[in-house]
């Protein structure tokens, strides 16, 4: 289930190395005092303490269209939530919609509450699955960067998929917020932000302790303990261990996860902050395996590829952070490291299409180890807001593909170590032009250095660099609207760079406009966008096949929009609309190269011409219950190796509800409610299947 990989020459540079002395020099670097307007603290603890009563904060986002207080940018220390104000298109999951959302992981949570184009994998918690926005296919959400606190998730030099973005490392009861920015719209986010980016910031204090026992179909149960402290100016901190077991809606499905949480902060004095946190995960599972297009529509969902199916992960990530806070300026510096080790077996049954499984068991393994930093200052002048900063990282894998018989080593596909050493220098400013005309500018430079060894060979090594400008303004055409336009570049690291780091990046020029309106309760937005791809590359998400070096384009329109029908009655619902296609592609089969399809003209793989959430929202006042009814909407979809086909559109439809006891908290939640049979991903005609109705219960209990 990887790309097949081959050998190059070896070529070294010292560029990578440079830039990453240029980093560490910055961050190191005494902040210089500056007269003028004094940032604003975003990191405060009356923005992120636990409220498990409130409404959705509205009255955050009224008046959005004027000039707010100055407030470092995502990319530092807790990750500061997107404006409204800003030339971009983003939403936020609040707290609230998280509780009333019956989801069974962090994907199905963002299709259910953000209107994110998910596709289950379905092979178990520690197997990622694929996330899509804006018509990227996205494997295992590579095309997707995911922060959690000021750290990336997603794993350069990774075997199976570079870039791989496991979503299950989110622990669900300290998440404060989530925000998805739409794009490659901001300098603070370099490589795999190429649709966009994932933004998590939990909790930094909590009070008392809070325990929580969900439990639901197919053996769902998970149980989860939270507690800290809140010592107001001094400090404070958040501590969670999490169990969950499942045994599965399909046979050979069970799985174990167990997480680990620790975050504080403390104030060393009126100007110095350090903040620390901690993240442990582990899992192990069985998968139950694909199904043939027959056999899913037979809903044969009984059937197991192979009993043996299955597998562990580990994942450990530390980080600290030290912020500075004089005057107009703030400084924040983040240093952290990972670690990682994964094994999983699977078996791709064979079907009809070009890419197929060969019947056959693989075993890939990923030993893995990061270190990075980013560190950035920013400066508040009367109408300027500058933040100037850089990053490095760097990361080392072991990898391993082998050929296996019910979990006993056959043969060596892929043997390699590989090490990757990036760094970025970037620049965003805000500037506030005349009072109704706010501009956005900025840009980042990226080197990344490269060097494979596959087993018993050469080590081969190259260098990438690449210019990421990024431009909006935004424009106030009365004090309740506003008409924006943006023009950005991102980048990811291409599939088998592990082997082969001659391999170019994939790039994509974003060009985006759209009117935002903002009066009292209503947000709405409406926006026009499109993506021209170079170096696209298409990859089955289940044999591992690809091919690279075509060009692809997509463009649609996005609509979202929030707005109270009555007093207790609340209504949201974000569309995308995409024609997502293959401008220039051919595919050859590696094994067969007489094996030929042009795609040219063709919808990209694995897309939905249209994905869409729309929720009900119901909150008597002076009540202490609320419910919240959702539907998610895939339109018709263009499946893996299957040029012209389109699956047709699909609706689910989910209820959560929940009440306030006292200290406790009851939550109920069916998730697909009329027990829809649907496809959650196909692939060369082999199914993913989704999940039929499912009923969810959560006791929330506060000491």
């Amino acid at each position: 289930m990887t790309n097949c990989l081959t050998a190059h020459s070896c070529a070294c540079t010292a560029s990578t190395a440079a830039l990453v002395a240029a980093v560490v020099s910055f961050g190191l670097a005494t902040p210089l005092a500056a007269q003028s307007t004094a940032p604003r603290d975003t990191v405060a603890h009356d923005a992120t303490a636990r409220d498990t009563t409130a409404r959705p904060d509205t009255a955050a986002r009224r008046d959005s269209l004027a000039r707010r207080a100055a407030r470092l940018a995502t990319v530092t220390v807790t990750a500061a939530p997107v404006r409204r104000n800003e030339p971009q298109s983003a939403i936020t999951v609040s707290p609230t919609v998280i509780a009333l959302t019956p989801a069974t992981s962090p994907w199905d949570l963002l299709r259910q509450s953000a209107g994110v184009e998910v596709h289950l994998q379905g092979q178990g918690p520690g197997f990622a699955s694929d996330a899509s926005i804006r018509g990227f296919s996205s494997d295992h959400s590579t095309d997707l960067a995911l922060w959690i606190d000021g750290v990336p998730i997603n794993e350069p030099v990774n075997g199976h998929a570079e870039g791989y973005n496991d979503w299950g490392l989110i622990f669900p009861a300290a998440v404060q917020s989530i925000d998805v920015i739409k794009g490659p719209t901001s300098a603070l986010f370099g490589n795999f932000a190429l649709a966009g980016i994932v933004n998590v910031h939990t909790l930094e204090r909590t009070q008392g302790t809070e325990a929580t026992i969900d439990a639901g179909t197919a053996g769902h149960i998970d149980a989860t303990v939270l507690t800290g402290f809140d010592h107001g100016a001094e400090g404070g901190g958040v501590f969670g261990a999490r169990y969950d077991h499942e045994d599965g809606w399909r046979p050979n499905s069970s799985s174990n996860v167990g997480q680990g949480h620790f975050r504080v902060v403390h104030d060393l004095d009126s100007t110095w902050r350090i903040d620390g946190g901690v993240e442990l995960y582990g899992a192990d599972w069985k998968s139950p395996g694909f199904l043939s297009e027959d056999e899913f529509a037979r809903q044969e969902y009984n059937i197991v590829s192979n009993p043996t199916d299955g597998g562990r992960k580990y994942r450990a990530q530390e980080r600290v952070s030290l912020r500075y806070l004089a005057g107009p300026l703030l400084w924040r510096t983040t240093v952290y490291s990972t670690q990682g080790n994964w094994k999983f077996f699977l078996t791709i049954p064979p079907a009809g299409g070009r890419f197929e499984g060969s019947g056959s068991q693989t075993e890939e393994v990923d030993h893995r180890t990061g270190l990075g930093a980013t560190t950035a200052l920013t400066w508040a002048l009367p109408r300027v807001e500058l933040t100037v900063g850089a990053e490095s990282r760097w990361d080392q894998s072991h990898y391993q593909n082998w050929f296996t018989t019910d979990r006993e080593q056959d043969s060596a596909a892929t043997l390699v170590h590989a090490r990757q050493t990036s760094g970025a220098l970037f620049v965003q400013s805000d500037i506030d032009a005349t009072s109704r005309l706010r501009l956005s500018l900025g840009a980042r430079y990226d080197l990344v250095d490269t060097h494979s060894t596959p087993d018993e060979a050469l080590t081969t090594a190259d260098t990438h660099g690449i210019a990421s400008p990024k431009l909006g303004a935004l424009f106030r055409l009365t004090d309740d609207v506003g008409a924006y336009v943006n023009v950005s570049r991102g980048f990811r690291s291409t599939d088998g760079v592990i082997d082969d780091p001659t391999l170019p990046f994939i790039t994509a020029w974003a060009y985006e406009s759209g009117l935002k309106f903002d009066h009292h309760d209503i947000h709405g937005s409406v926006a026009l966008f499109r993506m021209d791809v170079s170096n696209e590359q298409t990859f089955n998400p289940l044999s591992g096949a690809s091919s690279s070096g075509g060009a692809s384009r997509r463009q649609g329109v996005e609509i979202e929009m929030q707005a109270p029908i009555a007093p207790t009655l609340s209504f949201s619902t974000d569309w995308t609309f995409n024609d997502a296609r293959y401008r220039r592609f051919i595919t050859q089969e590696e094994d067969d190269p007489s094996a030929v399809d042009t795609l040219s003209g063709l919808r990209v793989y694995n897309t939905a011409q249209y994905v869409g959430i729309a929720s009900l929202q119901f909150a008597p006042r002076a009540t202490a219950w609320r419910l919240r009814v959702s539907t998610n909407v895939v339109g018709p979809y263009s499946p893996f190796d299957e040029p012209g086909v389109l699956l047709p559109a699909y609706a689910l439809v989910h209820l959560g509800a929940l009440v306030q006891i006292g200290v406790a908290q009851l939550e109920v939640g069916v998730r697909n409610v009329l027990d829809k049979a649907y496809p959650e991903l196909v692939a060369g005609h082999v199914v993913s299947p989704g999940q039929p109705r499912s009923f969810y219960g959560t006791v929330h209990y506060v000491f």
